[in-house]
């Protein structure tokens, strides 16, 4: 098995030089990303077509951006994501069409050992994806953990804290998020 290969597994990985090496390219490109002027709209849609997985039509991100490596991330079309997002794609990350992301909100879909000490000493990662469903909206400061999905017409409110699913049409606030009202269901 390839380090990338172990890394999309699920199973425990470890850093590699190979990986550092996939991070820095990404975080070159992440450079020039975020370095561009703020009317420069189809230089960074460039950018996110060549690093992500698939980058759809109309969407958007407003600098700055960071993510791990790129090409786990797969944005739908008329996406919004605004500035300072964190998208840690170590494992998958999907975002289907229309969802909106509001400031300094973070993906996260690493996991580390919790219960075997010298596993986390030593460095141990495994990973988990994340899927946002179609016109989910994010509220600013959102956190998303490993392994969750959210369905679509979903709203998170400001400073949530998501880390288990959360159903169609509902509104989740909190850490951690829970549904607090359900939405009408688009037909």
């Amino acid at each position: 098995m390839t380090d990338v290969e172990a890394l999309l597994s699920g199973d425990w990985y470890f850093d590699t030089p190979h990986l550092r090496a996939l991070r820095d390219s990404c975080g070159r490109a992440m450079d020039r990303f975020n370095a561009l002027g703020a009317a420069d709209h189809d230089a960074r849609a460039s950018i996110a077509r060549e690093l992500f997985a698939a980058f759809g039509d109309g969407s958007e991100i407003v600098p700055r951006l960071r993510c791990s490596y790129g090409f786990n991330i797969t944005v739908g079309a008329g996406v919004y994501i605004n500035a300072n997002a964190f998208l840690m794609d170590d494992g998958p990350i999907v975002l289907g069409d229309h969802v909106r992301i509001g400031p300094s909100a973070t993906l996260a879909t690493a996991l580390h050992p919790i219960d075997d000490h010298a596993l986390r000493r030593a460095g141990a990662e495994r990973t988990a994806p994340i899927v946002i469903g179609e016109n989910c909206w994010l509220g600013s400061d959102v956190t998303v953990g490993a392994g969750v999905t959210i369905g679509r017409n979903t709203v998170v409110g400001a400073g949530s804290v998501v880390v288990r699913d959360l159903p169609d049409h509902v509104v989740a606030v909190g850490s951690p998020a829970v549904p607090i009202r359900q939405l009408p269901v688009e037909e």
